[in-house]
């Protein structure tokens, strides 16, 4: 893929990707044809941010889980308001971690 494609990607996307995956996401990106970055750029990556703001203010009602996808997860931290609320300030502190890992996993998927 063009040099200009992944700069443009990571531009646009680089802050929904933990930064020590960056070179490998790079490096997976380049080694891709061109035809494929409308693909790839089309992907529902979530913001981390929206993960937290979700996990502070929604988190014992699961909201934060249901976002990034974990139905089973936010079925019982709704039910349990968030683990009696232990669960959810490990929650917090974990959330934006958890939507880095989840738009990793659908880029790789795509890959």
């Amino acid at each position: 893929m063009e040099k200009d494609h992944v700069t443009q990607f990571m531009s646009i996307h680089g802050n929904k990707f933990a930064t020590e995956n960056h070179p490998m996401i790079k490096r997976r990106i380049e080694a891709l044809p061109d035809e494929r970055f409308d693909e790839i750029c089309a992907i529902n990556y979530k913001s981390p941010t929206t993960a937290l703001i979700f996990s502070i203010l929604l988190g014992p009602f699961g909201v934060d889980r249901f976002y990034l996808g974990e139905i089973g997860k936010g079925i019982l931290k709704l039910f349990t308001l968030g683990f009696c609320f232990i669960g959810l300030i490990l929650d917090i502190l974990s959330s934006q971690k958890r939507a880095h890992a989840y738009n990793l996993r659908l880029l790789e998927m795509t890959l």
